[in-house]
């Protein structure tokens, strides 16, 4: 579920930091407590029409605008609720969030194949199951987190269009070791 109230603290957040302003400066020109108007960014009050009119006056902006914005981003954040699926215990709060879809319906992402070292000899070359990158193999999903053994990889939503990647390895890597890391 996508909080309207989180939607907009980000929206009024972006435009003051877009301008390059403080909360001090904003809420002694919006009339509002340094704490309360923090409280609204980070979506945790809900505040009223004239308050969110005072604010966006503060910041320059009209109300129709943030609201306009908001619109579009709520609009967009529904479309993807189908296509992102919240990792188990990566909730604000520390504890488990349930998938939102059944585990067979997620798929398995695939880790990029692991570069052969120079000199190394393939392992089975008459095989398919030898002929996959030594990450395919092993890759598997448990609590919320895909790992391979050697590399796991945490997902975390803060917003609705936001997401936290957290990577660990568990092994040393050698000096010939390289870390190939793609993002979309």
């Amino acid at each position: 579920m996508i909080l309207l109230r989180r939607v907009i603290g980000d929206a009024l957040r972006a435009r003051r930091q877009g301008q390059h302003r403080t909360l001090r400066e904003v809420s002694t020109a919006a009339n509002v407590s340094l704490g309360y108007l923090s409280e609204i960014e980070r979506g945790q009050k809900e505040a009223s029409s004239e308050l969110l009119a005072s604010i966006c006056d503060a910041l320059g902006a009209q109300l129709s605008e943030l609201l306009r914005e908001v619109s579009d981003e709520m609009a967009l954040a529904e479309q993807m609720e189908h296509v992102l699926v919240p990792a188990q215990g990566g909730g604000r709060d520390g504890g488990d969030t349930p998938p939102a879809a059944a585990p067979a319906a997620t798929p398995t992402p695939t880790p990029a194949p692991v570069p052969a070292k120079a000199g190394a000899e393939p392992e089975s070359a008459g095989q398919p199951e030898a002929a996959l990158p030594r990450m395919a193999r092993a890759s598997k999903v448990a609590g919320g987190k895909i790992t391979d053994g050697a590399v796991s990889v945490s997902i975390r939503h803060d917003t609705p269009l936001a997401a936290v990647l957290r990577t660990t390895r568990t092994v040393r890597p050698t000096p010939r070791d390289r870390d190939v890391v793609c993002v979309a």
